[in-house]
């Protein structure tokens, strides 16, 4: 029997998935204006940059699996996740507004601006890891059914995309009224409200309080000898490294490569992440009838197709047509991973009977977030190659930069994630194979 206190009510599925908008409205204005606003305004030099991604990458790669830890084995009267959910929700917004918000002092002087960023992108980039650890976590913990989660997951990944809308494809018009420091102040506010209200609402599974804690190291290497995880991790880490980079070079295409203005960035984002709105609508119906690794690869296979015929386009109708069918890869991709996590989560459960659901998500985190290291060395190559140092001087060549950037890097990315998913295989669907 559940103690008395427990936690027991059904968390609404709207509740748990419109969180999502809050939690994607500041870290993708975070990650995807980062190094227009340091590089090409503050004039901050892309290696340094480049240094921020490569450092954070490894700070990364170790807070994830901690987070992790610590929530599996975390026991109060409130669950297991939401009290780091409540604590970790204000902090992150506190550093994210503190990143854009640049002390004039340390604007002014090169040095100081390098450590200043690297600080604040280090706190704000940790303190997402542990929202979105603890977040995660409640998946597959609070919904068991496929088709539940399928559900659920759409709704989630519609309210991402319009907190992109907001916080990607609108960001550089609003912007250019009230700046980025008032944008992130704005966006920070609006984010802590959503995240709040949704956390508060997320009921925990009492029952998992009764079952034995995870061990650290010995959930570690029970994932480590697991292939299922590492080829998920892999496809993960590359198809994030190329959405990162949609996003962070996006800007610098607009304007370097198809010689527009910053509200042309608008249009391409918006078109990106209106396309997969729609798609994700279309999408769910297709699962309903296409097995669910199959829908996952095929949306890995339209990004890596589309980003190819996107390096020689010259003007921006071509580019919007090619963004379109992006959009319809990433819709395919936003709407399966999660779903495919939680049955490497199911998996691992079925084999050792423990619920280890945070350090599974953390390492899993972990794995995506190896796309820093690529998205590191994309943005090297630009500055090491075309001699790109910054606004103030973007080097002979920007157009080119900014197509290396767009295309060439996403798009290898995305082949390479696309062979790594014909890998992946569960018990049913080799069964079936057979």
């Amino acid at each position: 029997m559940a103690p008395k206190n427990a936690l027991t009510k059904k968390t609404s599925p709207a509740r748990y998935g419109f969180a999502m908008f809050g939690t994607s409205i500041p870290i993708n204005m975070f990650k995807s204006f980062a190094a227009v606003f340091y590089v090409d305004m503050l004039g901050l030099e892309m290696k340094k940059f480049s240094l921020v991604l490569f450092i954070y990458t490894f700070v990364d790669a170790i807070d994830n699996p901690v987070y992790g830890f610590l929530s599996d084995r975390t026991h109060t009267k409130w669950g297991r996740r939401r009290p780091w959910l409540l604590i970790g929700t204000p902090l992150l917004v506190l550093f994210f507004i503190l990143f854009y918000n640049v002390p004039a002092f340390i604007e002014s002087e090169k040095g100081m601006l390098f450590i200043y960023m690297l600080l604040m992108y280090i706190l704000t980039g940790t303190l997402d890891s542990l929202v979105n650890a603890n977040y995660g976590s409640l998946f597959p913990e609070l919904f068991k059914k496929d088709e539940e989660r399928a559900k659920t997951n759409g709704f989630r990944q519609i309210c991402q995309l319009f907190a992109m809308a907001i916080s990607i494809a609108l960001t550089p018009m609003i912007t250019e009224k009230i700046g980025y420091r008032l944008t992130a102040v704005i966006y920070g506010v609006v984010a802590l409200a959503v995240m709040m209200f949704c956390f508060w609402g997320c009921r925990e599974d009492a029952s998992y309080e009764q079952l034995e804690k995870p061990k650290l190291f010995d959930s570690i290497k029970a994932l480590l000898t697991n292939p299922r995880f590492w080829i998920f991790g892999f496809a993960g880490a590359f198809y994030s490294a190329a959405f990162s980079l949609i996003a962070q070079a996006v800007p610098f295409f607009v304007k370097y490569t198809l010689g527009l203005g910053g509200s042309m960035t608008t249009v391409m984002l918006g078109i990106v992440l209106g396309v997969a709105v729609i798609s994700i609508l279309v999408w769910s119906k297709v699962l309903q009838k296409v097995d669910i690794m199959k829908v996952w690869r095929t949306g890995f296979i339209i990004m890596a197709v589309a980003f190819i015929p996107l390096f020689f386009v010259n003007s921006l109708v071509p580019a919007i047509a090619i963004a379109a069918v992006v959009g319809v890869g990433v819709a395919a991709c936003l709407t399966t991973m999660d779903c495919i996590g939680a049955k490497i989560v199911d998996d691992d459960y079925r084999k050792h009977g423990i619920k280890r659901e945070g350090i599974i998500n953390s390492l899993m985190g972990v794995m995506n977030r190896l796309n820093g290291l690529y998205t590191s060395l994309a943005f090297f190559v630009a500055s090491e190659y075309f001699g790109f140092e910054s606004g103030d001087n973007p080097g002979d060549n920007p157009a080119m930069a900014s197509r290396v950037l767009l295309c060439l890097f996403p798009a290898v990315a995305m082949i390479v994630a696309s062979a790594i998913t014909f890998l992946l295989k569960f018990p049913k669907e080799s069964a079936e194979n057979e």
